[in-house]
């Protein structure tokens, strides 16, 4: 990254600006100016700008002052190289007000050049980040501004605790810039936001954070701004830090930082799992098997309530007597336990497994795909979706896919189970008559006719997966070409780096869900033909899926849970801008994400999903009472922000998909104990 001085007259008053340009040099008129050192907002309204008053090199980077009525300023800027290029920004403020003030500060910088921006705060925020016609309400951004508490806005302020990376990127026509900080600084929490309009193009962090226009508490109605201050004393001094990259413009730029910044957080932040893999996989399919199976219904419960008393949590359906036959229950969980327990002669694992899987196969619909859950009382029913008479594609695709994985595993044992392999069949079958000429899918479908209702979204990228595996499981090549069709069509949502509409229940939103279900596909495709192609873009989701996992550990508020128990936030997904917990559904690609780091050989890969699985290695409840929760149960929610619930807190309901997936993750991750070496944390 490079630099420049330019001197500028504000007024009356000389000044200067700083123009960074990306490694390379200038791009025409494409850069990321910095016009101050700082912004400062008393408590109240009173605005003042720190101006930058002079410029001096240093080696390595060089120094700037500044000063206004209440503050002195200087900033050192060391430019680094090191897996990409960015710069380490030291800035010491001085208070030099004769009394007490509350003061909210911001660094900013404009993304000068043409072009509309976009955006990314890793975990939180995705370009507009939701669609006008989305069906559910979170902040999204518009170029014209728009009605806040609609959560529409040409600009947003969050705290720095919903990213999974503290960082605001954004790009132009031709540039990418960002800045990142740390989760808290001497000042407080702290913050990250946007703005872009006509005006211009600007990212900033504040210190302490502030949230703006509104604040995203997980409900369709915002809450008010929260605009926190910090009360100086006279004379008194911090010292604040921040880091700024600028790249050229193509939308995979953030890569390099996100790489380099998890780099260093992982000096800094460590890991600490609770158990293995073995006793992991021991105690979750004890507890899939006692809170969530239910032999009489042959069903996977989706919940079960840590209070076994009163079971009166979530309007009392703790123990929700549901079951989709994907995604939150079902097919890949009934999958786990029967496989685990074959290989440990355990005869009730392997009879529940059955039983989940015998049911799962029974439920056809008219149109020929999988009913999407079972519900008491009900029966089989359409799921979650924007309407009662749809079906979504990722929910019937997993339900398929990992069906067949639990045939074909049984088929290498001599067990043959014909229900299955007819309800895969007419499920496979009822994708490839879906498929469009260019090889989309479609996201939701109508139960009884199969009509496609809604063709946006990569909602149906997992067909590929089970496609490719039914295509080998049958023999029957179709399969296999309609996967290949459909690869070159989700392509674009991945050079696009933006994919949305996995989960039944955040209609056409990005989630760290489509990331993992592209990634699982593209592997798939690689293993398929060993096209190039196919690993580059497997590659590219699991970049852009890496966004969505935290690189450090949070900061919880002292009396709550999670600091009690120590909870290491690092390695933990963001489920989704909309749905702002951390979850372990990030353990369903497991195995595709091993197997991509074998055959790049780039150990970013296997770090991050040894991160991923050390992490969710923590609170598997290891005895009745264990936080509150019964042996083997494992919540669906940490609460990392101000989100549905307060910091800290966990959801006390066990989930059938969570206690599943470490289930799976465990028994599949095994063969790669070596090369993870989690006992060297135990």
């Amino acid at each position: 990254m490079e630099w420049r001085t330019i001197a500028r007259a504000e007024g009356a008053k000389e000044g200067a600006e700083l123009r960074l340009f990306p490694e390379g040099g200038a791009s025409g008129s494409y850069a990321l100016r910095v016009s101050s050192l700082l912004a400062a907002e008393k408590e109240g309204g009173a605005r003042e700008t720190v101006a930058i008053d002079g410029v001096e090199g240093m080696p390595g980077g060089f120094r700037a002052k500044g000063a206004s009525a209440s503050f002195g300023a200087e900033q050192e800027w060391r430019f680094v190289r090191d897996g990409c290029a960015y710069a380490e920004v030291t800035m010491r403020i001085a208070y030099t007000g004769g009394e007490p003030a509350a003061y909210s500060l911001r660094f900013a910088a404009e993304l000068t050049g043409p072009g509309r921006p976009y955006w990314m705060i890793p975990g939180a925020f995705y370009k507009e980040n939701r669609f006008e016609h989305n069906a559910r309400q979170y902040p999204r951004y518009d170029y014209r501004g728009g009605d806040a508490q609609r959560m529409v806005s040409d600009y947003w302020s969050f705290r720095a605790d919903r990213a999974a990376l503290p960082a605001v990127f954004a790009w132009n026509d031709g540039i990418c810039g960002a800045i990142a900080v740390d989760e808290t600084s001497p000042l407080g929490l702290n913050g990250l936001g946007f703005r872009g309009n006509e005006s211009g193009t600007t990212i900033w962090v504040d210190f302490p954070y502030r949230e703006e226009p509104v604040t995203f508490v997980g409900e369709p109605v915002p809450a008010p701004a929260d605009v926190k201050v910090y009360r100086f004393a006279p004379g008194e001094t911090v010292s604040i830090r921040f880091r700024v990259y600028a790249a050229h413009g193509d939308p995979h730029a953030y890569d390099p930082f996100v790489r380099q910044l998890y780099k260093l957080h992982c000096a800094e932040h460590e890991l600490r799992p609770w158990m293995g893999l073995e006793e992991a996989a021991e105690l979750t399919a004890h507890g899939l098997y006692t809170w969530h199976y239910r032999p009489e219904e042959a069903l996977l419960y989706e919940t079960a309530a840590f209070d076994r008393e009163l079971n009166n949590n979530v309007r009392q359906l703790g123990d929700r007597s549901h079951m989709h036959v994907g995604w939150v229950s079902g097919a890949p969980y009934a999958g786990a336990l029967l496989r685990y327990g074959r290989e440990r002669g355990r005869g009730d694992y392997v009879q529940a497994g059955t039983a989940v899987l015998d049911k799962i196969a029974s439920g056809i619909a008219p149109c020929g795909a999988f009913w999407a859950s079972w519900i008491q009382g009900k029966g089989w029913t359409c799921g979650w979706n924007p309407k009662p008479t749809w079906l979504q594609a990722r929910t019937l695709a997993e339900a398929t896919l990992f069906m067949i994985r639990a045939l074909a595993d049984e088929r290498k044992r001599g067990c043959d189970h014909p229900d299955w392999e007819r309800a895969a069949l007419s499920n496979l079958r009822f994708a490839v008559k879906v498929q469009r000429e260019d090889g989309c899918f479609g996201s939701y479908y109508h139960c009884e006719t199969g009509e496609v209702e809604e063709w946006d979204g990569a909602g149906g990228i997992l067909w590929i997966a089970a496609l490719l595996e039914g295509a080998v499981c049958f023999g029957e090549a179709a399969f296999r070409e309609a996967a290949v069709r459909a690869g070159r069509y989700y392509t674009k949502f991945v050079r696009d780096e933006w994919i949305y509409g996995a989960p039944e229940d955040v209609h056409l939103t990005p989630t760290s869900e489509d990331g993992y279900n592209a990634v699982v596909a593209y592997v798939l495709l690689y293993e398929a033909d060993g096209r190039d192609e196919w690993l580059r873009l497997a590659r590219s989701a699991a970049d852009w899926t890496m966004t969505f996992r935290w690189t450090y550990n949070l900061q919880f508020p002292r009396h709550s849970l999670l600091a009690q128990y120590d909870f290491r936030s690092r390695g933990a997904d963001q489920a989704s801008p909309s749905n702002q917990h951390l979850h372990n559904y990030g353990l369903f690609c497991v195995p595709e994400m091993l197997r991509l780091w074998t055959y790049t050989g780039d150990d970013y890969y296997l770090d991050r999903t040894r991160d991923h699985i050390a992490c969710f290695l923590q609170f598997i409840a290891r005895e009745d009472g264990d936080f509150n929760a019964y042996k083997g149960m494992v919540t669906e929610r940490f609460y990392n922000t101000n989100c549905f619930q307060p910091k800290g807190m966990m959801l006390t309901l066990s989930h059938a998909w969570c206690v599943g997936l470490v289930l799976y993750a465990a028994q599949e991750a095994a063969a790669y104990a070596d090369a993870l070496k989690i006992d060297e944390w135990l």
